[in-house]
């Protein structure tokens, strides 16, 4: 796994030691699926285009109707309203959506020394979103999601688009706000080195089956 160095810039919350996990989730052709994720864990997902990881972490992210459950420790998804299940297991999609013209409409909190860990300065706050990249939209939605504080990171491809110094930075952030904060991280990747980099575990999905693979 990729140590870290610097610091996360991000005010902590009380840490708590969550586990993520999945009981019997089912979601169109996928198989009912459980396994768990502890503190600090990270798990790669990974397998064929089509195979239905996105789809996987939309069910437990509780974006699309799916059977069985998913829990947080003491919290069930089925008991709990979904805005609420997302607010302590944070979803970052492949393409991240913006819903004001201001970059800065989108934090309501934002420590500069976290930005410059991904490149930016203070003045992206700025910005208009209609400016931005592919990738500057991929760095920033991570920070807006890590500055939401989950006790839990579902992840969609989330370097997918950055460049190498970039994909190292990123992957460094996320790795140190799951150490910091004890925090569980399901983690989609089709890059092999990457998995390599980042992965305590993996899990193949193809053909509707999940399995834990050698990493």
């Amino acid at each position: 796994m990729v140590s870290t160095t610097h610091s996360l810039g991000i005010l902590q919350r009380k840490l708590q030691l969550s586990t993520l996990a999945v009981h019997d989730l089912a979601v169109l052709a996928l198989q009912p699926v459980s396994f768990s994720v502890q503190a600090a864990e990270c798990i790669c997902l990974t397998g064929p285009s089509g195979a239905g990881k996105s789809m996987l972490l939309r069910a437990i992210a509780d974006l699309i109707p799916h059977g069985g459950d998913a829990c947080l420790d003491e919290l069930d998804c089925s008991r709990m309203k979904p805005s609420q299940w997302r607010k302590q297991v944070g979803y970052l999609p492949a393409e991240s959506h913006w819903w004001s013209e201001r970059v800065g409409d989108h934090f309501s909190d934002a420590d500069p020394d976290v930005f410059r860990q991904l490149g930016f300065e203070p003045q992206v706050l700025n910005w208009q979103v209609s400016r931005l990249s592919t990738g500057e939209k991929q760095r920033l939605a991570l920070l807006r999601l890590l500055a939401n504080q989950p006790r839990a990171l579902l992840l969609d491809e989330p370097t997918a688009s950055l460049d190498a110094a970039n994909v190292g930075n990123a992957e460094a952030l996320i790795l140190e706000y799951s150490q910091q904060q004890q925090a569980p991280v399901i983690w989609v990747s089709h890059d092999s080195a990457q998995i390599q980099r980042v992965a305590d575990r993996v899990l193949r999905l193809e053909a509707g089956v999940v399995q834990e693979v050698t990493p």
